[in-house]
């Protein structure tokens, strides 16, 4: 009997007598502990089945090697290589000594079409291992991605975050700075003290809304300013003259300044003037700090619709910018990004969270493929009873000869560790089969075109 229908485990092995059957197809291989049976990428690839001993499957995801499974007696492996014609996508070595039937392509096919009992149990088998290994493959995909993400977002925050605390630490050493000078200000009279506080104000006003000078012409004005301050005797001159130009004070100004101020208080006047106004730029620059921080912290709630349910209502243009916002840390490498939004486009019902994760893969592949150099366009548009999303890029492209397999899963042309072949079968089955929609491509060298159909209103089936 080769085959109990009773049997049902996670991982069904192959039964005694099944294995005693095999043995004449096969050779039997001894393996040392560390000795590796198959590598990720390999494409030498055979059926294996475990007779003694123990050996370790692992998969490389990103910078870790994860554990999927130990196979032992009755186990196998190999045949998703077998069937699908892909290099192994996985890293077999073993544990313990083991003892290993290893089974060539060919003759392994001749069992499936011949040996119909002992297809039967290796199908029967199969079917199982298949489905497991890869829902935790996706999931491990899944969790790559979000690793991914993670570290992008920790450097974007990082920034903000680390620029806010230099502004603050600066922050508080000028304000210690103006107390002093603000007593210094003592000796001047009501209508000397309303004169420079006017000029405080309206140079306050320049520096925040006034555009900003090309480098030549700040250096130009640096300069002028710094050899003003040189001929009036101030001290350290070369450390006012940036934030006296950002703020609009030329020399034609503090001409002024200095007739209408006593010319033994000018230097405590250029002083204060200069503490209070680095301190209004450090205050703007926290300000924009936090904002930033704070927009970051919005787009990860966008883009996970944390607290919301899963099938909603939603502008398509939110989820896209919001994954924008959170691969910035990629795309501003040197990728242009053109938007062409039809903003009249009804609101369509979905499943939110997982149609980011369409959106995410679709952007990240097409980085990619223009090794974060090149022009992303994201263009939407209607088209009868769906809305219709465009990712175009200015990449390598999809060699011909595998564009008709870019969907399936498992399949990939990164190199080993850099991806599962998860990204776009994931995308596919998003698409399709939980939004009825449908996906299709047209690529060649400098142009790939990802074009994503989406149904206005989701019609569960």
């Amino acid at each position: 009997m080769l085959h109990d229908p009773n049997q049902t485990t996670l991982f069904p092995k192959l039964p005694d007598d099944a294995l005693e059957e095999m043995k004449q197809f096969g050779t039997e291989i001894q393996l040392n502990t560390g000795d590796v049976l198959f590598s990720e990428g390999d494409s030498n690839y055979n059926f294996f089945v475990v007779l003694e001993g123990e050996i370790e499957i692992t998969k490389q995801v990103g910078v870790e090697t994860k554990v999927l499974i130990i196979h032992r007696r009755g186990d196998f492996m190999g045949e998703l290589s077998i069937l699908t014609g892909s290099g192994a996508i996985a890293n077999a070595h073993a544990i313990a000594r083991s003892r290993v039937l290893q089974i060539d392509v060919e003759t392994f096919r001749h069992i499936l079409i011949e040996c119909s009992p002992l297809a039967e149990v290796i199908l029967s088998a199969m079917a199982g291992r298949t489905k497991e290994v890869e829902a935790q493959l996706r999931q491990q995909e899944k969790m790559a991605a979000l690793g991914k993400m993670s570290a992008g977002l920790a450097h974007e925050l990082n920034n903000p975050g680390a620029a806010a605390r230099r502004a603050a630490s600066q922050l508080r050493e000028n304000f210690q700075n103006l107390q002093t000078l603000a007593l210094q200000l003592n000796l001047l009279s009501k209508e000397q003290l309303k004169f420079i506080t006017d000029i405080q104000h309206q140079a306050t006003e320049y520096a925040t809304h006034s555009p900003k000078l090309d480098p030549l012409t700040c250096s130009d004005k640096e300069d002028e300013v710094t050899e003003w301050l040189e001929d009036h005797d101030i001290s350290n001159s070369w450390k006012f003259a940036p934030t006296l130009v950002n703020a609009g004070l030329d020399t034609e100004k503090l001409d002024t300044l200095a007739d209408n101020i006593p010319i033994d208080c000018l230097e405590h006047v250029l002083k204060w003037l200069d503490a209070t106004l680095s301190s209004f730029g450090l205050i703007h620059e926290i300000e924009q700090s936090t904002v930033r921080i704070s927009e970051l912290v919005k787009a990860i709630k966008g883009y996970s619709y944390m607290d919301q349910a899963p099938l909603q209502e939603i502008d398509v243009h939110e989820g896209i910018e919001n994954t924008l916002l959170i691969l910035h840390h990629r795309l501003k490498k040197g990728i242009m990004i053109n938007r062409e939004y039809d903003r009249t486009l009804p609101k369509i019902c979905a499943y939110a969270s997982e149609l980011n994760q369409v959106w995410t893969n679709l952007i990240d592949n097409a980085i990619d493929a223009m090794k974060s150099k090149g022009n992303l366009t994201i263009r939407t548009y209607r088209e009868n009873n769906c809305i219709v999303v465009e990712i175009v890029d200015t990449g390598v492209g999809i060699p011909p000869a595998i564009q008709s397999r870019i969907f399936e899963p498992f399949f990939t042309t990164k190199g080993v560790g850099k991806g599962t072949g998860l990204g776009l079968e994931i995308a596919y089955r998003i698409v399709v089969n939980k939004h009825h929609g449908d996906i299709h491509f047209e690529s060649q060298p400098g142009n790939t075109r990802f074009r994503v159909r989406l149904p206005i209103q989701l019609v569960n089936h």
